[in-house]
């Protein structure tokens, strides 16, 4: 590309990926293999044996932690030797092209004839769903299960893969075409785009590359927006109260919920616990909670002087 040398080396994070794996004993293992396998010859018609290449890829990529796998296929790239490294992880000519392309709903079907691949197809459909609800496209915001779920269709007959070496359009397929699809184009043509055309999927990779997806997998599943039930202020417990008064929030929720709703009243023990919540009296300076009718009763003096007038006209008369 004309560029320095020794400053494209240092900026070629897929060569560093390389590196990285080969200084572990087991990647280096299981890559090398590989390479052997998808390199080898058959014969001069036979360029090579892609069913063992297959399983020698899903090998390193099953047992290979991805912080090995992920570094080498979705390095960031800055000039095109270092697009065409990552596009050359998986020995594309032997797992990926072939001299025509199939029929994209054919490959499709038969995927589906195998289990495991079928499973990895729906992994993938399910995990990489474009989703317009969420900030990064990608379902709960889980970069990390789209990248999972992509890796995971390498050695089947879906391998994906990057269209070409650009170093800043991603674009990857599986080796196929919508081309012979008849009335089925449309379908085609909307199955392909899940690869080439997905937000979800080109945003992880390039997450990963530029390393903003740190955490992104951590968020916690995303719930429908529902309103909050309505909960009446209550006098703040003292300092010295302690929390093992039994009066809980689950409790107040419960209750707020039923007066919301409307319900009937009965004298089920989660009404009581309501009740007797909601007419709970705590003694300021004391860490004594007292229910307003315990305790003594006292005489009532509204009582006394109605009873009053009656006797004075028993006297009179």
């Amino acid at each position: 590309t004309g560029a320095d040398p020794a400053v494209s080396a240092k900026s070629n994070q897929c060569l560093d990926a390389a590196k990285a794996c080969n200084l572990n004993d087991n990647c280096k293992k299981l890559r090398s293999s590989y390479i052997s396998i998808c390199n080898r010859e058959i014969s001069p018609t036979e360029r090579c044996s892609r069913r063992k290449c297959h399983k020698a890829l899903r090998q390193f990529f099953d047992r290979v932690p991805s912080e090995y796998t992920y570094r080498m296929l979705f390095c960031s790239c800055q000039d095109q030797a270092c697009a065409e490294r990552r596009r050359q992880t998986i020995l594309p000519s032997c797992s990926y092209e072939d001299k025509e392309k199939p029929n994209c709903l054919d490959l499709r079907a038969l995927c589906r004839t195998d289990h495991l691949c079928r499973s990895r197809l729906a992994d993938f459909h399910t995990n990489c769903r474009a989703s317009y609800r969420t900030v990064t496209s990608c379902p709960g915001d889980n970069y990390q299960a789209c990248l999972g779920s992509y890796a995971g269709m390498i050695g089947f007959d879906m391998t994906p893969n990057y269209v070409d070496s650009s170093p800043t359009g991603i674009v990857v397929s599986p080796w196929c075409s919508c081309r012979g699809s008849g009335n089925m184009e449309e379908e085609c043509e909307r199955f392909l785009r899940d690869f080439t055309e997905n937000p979800c999927l080109r945003n992880a990779i390039q997450a990963f590359g530029n390393g903003t997806d740190v955490n992104m997998s951590l968020k916690g599943p995303s719930f429908l927006a529902t309103q909050a039930p309505r909960v009446e202020k209550t006098p703040s417990l003292p300092d010295d109260l302690s929390d093992s008064t039994g009066l809980g929030t689950s409790v107040v929720t419960t209750c707020t919920s039923v007066q919301e709703q409307g319900l009937k009243a009965n004298s089920s023990k989660e009404l009581s616990m309501c009740f007797t919540e909601l007419t709970t009296d705590i003694i300021p300076g004391s860490n004594k909670v007292t229910k307003p009718n315990s305790g003594p009763r006292r005489a009532r003096p509204a009582a006394a002087l109605t009873a009053l007038p009656l006797l004075l006209l028993t006297w009179a008369l």
